[in-house]
């Protein structure tokens, strides 16, 4: 089974990645494939509602998400690592999931894969929490599987994460939580 990590955050090197390169080292030591996303390399235009994703397999817009959408496709479960700007997630991050849209209307591609959410801030109260529903409400409409930390929503960090034991141990958490639970999955 192949858990992809996406990092939301337009900062190279960052907590977000930093976020995601811990949950995939908890992935591989599981034995789990793995491959990630980092908004900070990628070129991922806004959606222009513009509706051909209705008829044709692909996005008119000629940018990275493609390769998104195939590694998307190809994943089991899915771990989103978002700061919080201004009370959300940040646009580039927005972009990703409006034009995720067209796996939604490709006979929803993302069902029953397996979600996970993280997020840091500038305190330890900094709109993780709501930045990371937000993220939940984008599983959700693709009708993923939401799961959390065993204890609460997900993974939330405050900056620097590296600094932040208590935050960072419930990123792992999450990690070990969304292996679980493939596992049981990958079992029936």
């Amino acid at each position: 089974m192949k858990i992809l990590g996406i990092s939301g955050s337009p900062r190279k090197g960052q907590n977000c990645e930093k976020m995601i390169e811990a949950v995939i080292k908890v992935a591989k030591e599981r034995g789990f494939e793995t491959d990630t996303v980092f908004i900070s390399n990628l070129e991922i235009g806004p959606c222009k509602a513009c509706g051909a994703c209705r008829e044709k397999d692909s996005c008119i817009i000629d940018d990275d998400m493609e390769e998104v959408y195939e590694k998307m496709r190809s994943s089991d479960g899915i771990v989103v690592a978002a700061p919080v700007y201004m009370g959300n997630y940040p646009a580039q991050l927005k972009a990703l999931f409006d034009r995720s849209v067209l796996l939604r209307r490709k006979d929803l591609a993302l069902k029953n894969k397996v979600g996970a959410a993280l997020s840091v801030g500038g305190s330890r109260n900094g709109g993780q929490e709501k930045t990371i529903q937000s993220i939940h409400d984008w599983m959700h409409i693709h009708g993923m599987i939401v799961i959390g930390d065993n204890a609460h929503f997900g993974g939330v960090t405050w900056n620097p994460v590296e600094e932040d034991n208590i935050g960072m141990q419930t990123v792992l958490e999450t990690a070990k939580k969304l292996c679980d639970v493939l596992e049981l999955i990958g079992k029936k």
